[in-house]
């Protein structure tokens, strides 16, 4: 079957986190984004597991679903949304010394079923505190929590999480490598997909002929349940935990493609000092000797730049691996942008509901429904924002230095 994922979100225990974050809330919110399949996010914390645990029930092998009484009432009609499961799924984060240098890199884990998360849990309780925060802070190698992941279960998944971010990620600029074998040595052959991040694309990926035979995975990274789907995963397998492991491992059946945000809204795309206000592209930044013209300290390098220096190719490389990208924005921005109003306000909220109630979920109406037929129902100013969204018809200004970017649509 044919269905959207997004693997990597939070709880309401991680830190900067919405508090809206349940079992319940997460599930209808995937139902109105389009997602069949979520990760439960954050499962080595304990009162997280325990309330999956009360929450859920088994479904397909190794996949689970919301308990009938804790489903919430849709909110408006969902003509064609998904049956929502959930894959057992968390980030773990590593700080650790090697080659003489920091290293923080995130790491996405995916594991078949709540016996190996707590055995999981147990095991890294000793390298850090997993009470205080849902992705919680270990004192351990990259390579060492592979290792440890594999052996409480061989069936596990383990991505290098959204791999550009210039303080957390394997590639970083801060805290990173330069290859996946420098940080994850020799059980690098484990790794088969990578996650891209919310300031990249597989486009600028592709440059690297390094990353020619992983697959490139997209999630939201949630912290809240509305911004489900903003990046995603699209599967042609069967529901269930093997079918998901084959399709994330090369060579890659069933892995169809990704659903993207557009890489200049994330807020580590272009470099920049943010407390001078200064926002450079990385051939400004090399130009300047990468230091900030008000206070002479060094900007952040940010992922355009570093996926520069890495790159051994000009434009975007096509290997076996590669799969097709769209870039999207949500349907609420569309409709704030059309409507010259808020997204949270109420004329926006009653639009959106409409049009969902009409057409589908989201992902749906951003990317199949007629443009006539959303036209009739909300408008032609927002079917001309989703025609121009489709096309790429956009302003975009790239984010820096922990600020986002922004998308104006008219």
């Amino acid at each position: 079957m044919h269905y959207w994922a997004d693997l990597h979100v939070h709880s309401r225990y991680a830190m900067a986190a919405s508090k809206e974050i349940t079992p319940e809330q997460l599930v209808f919110w995937a139902r109105r984004k389009g997602l069949t399949l979520i990760g439960t996010g954050d499962l080595t914390h304990p009162g997280w597991r325990d309330e999956l645990r009360t929450k859920l029930e088994e479904a397909e092998e190794g996949l689970w679903r919301l308990k009938p009484s804790c489903e919430l009432p849709p909110g408006s009609d969902l003509p064609m949304a998904p049956t929502v499961r959930f894959v057992l799924a968390g980030e773990v984060s590593t700080v650790y010394k090697k080659a003489g240098k920091t290293r923080k890199v995130h790491h996405l884990i995916l594991l078949p079923h709540f016996e190996a998360a707590e055995r999981l849990a147990g095991r890294l309780e000793r390298y850090g505190n997993l009470h205080s925060d849902g992705r919680p802070t270990l004192g351990l190698d990259s390579r060492d929590l592979l290792a440890i992941t594999l052996e409480v279960a061989p069936a596990a998944v383990l991505i290098p999480a959204h791999i550009w971010t210039p303080h957390y990620s394997v590639f970083g600029m801060k805290t990173g490598f330069n290859s996946l074998e420098e940080c994850y040595g020799d059980l690098t052959a484990e790794i088969h997909a990578v996650e891209t991040g919310l300031s990249s694309d597989p486009a600028m990926n592709r440059r690297l002929s390094i990353l020619d035979d992983y697959a490139l995975v997209s999630n939201s990274d949630a912290h809240s349940p509305a911004k489900l789907a903003r990046e995603a995963t699209r599967f042609e397998t069967e529901l269930s935990f093997s079918g998901l492991r084959r399709a994330l491992r090369r060579p890659f059946p069933g892995l169809m493609g990704t659903v993207e945000f557009f890489p200049e809204e994330g807020k580590y795309h272009w470099d920049g000092h943010r407390a001078c206000g200064v926002r450079w592209s990385p051939q400004q930044t090399m130009a300047a000797g990468e230091r900030c013209p008000v206070c002479g300290r060094r900007v952040t390098v940010g992922v355009l730049h570093r996926v520069a220096v890495l790159a051994d190719r000009a434009e975007e490389g096509q290997p076996p691996a590669a799969r097709p990208a769209e870039r999207l924005l949500s349907l609420s921005k569309i409709i704030a942008e059309a409507e010259q109003a808020g997204e949270g306000t109420k004329k926006v909220q009653r639009l959106y509901d409409r049009m969902l109630a009409t057409h589908g979920p989201e992902l749906s109406i951003l990317r199949e429904v007629p443009l006539e037929d959303l036209a009739e129902t909300a408008g032609v100013r927002v079917a001309e924002g989703v025609r121009r969204v489709r096309l790429g018809l956009l302003k975009v200004t790239p984010g820096y230095d922990g600020v986002y970017g922004t998308v104006e649509i008219y």
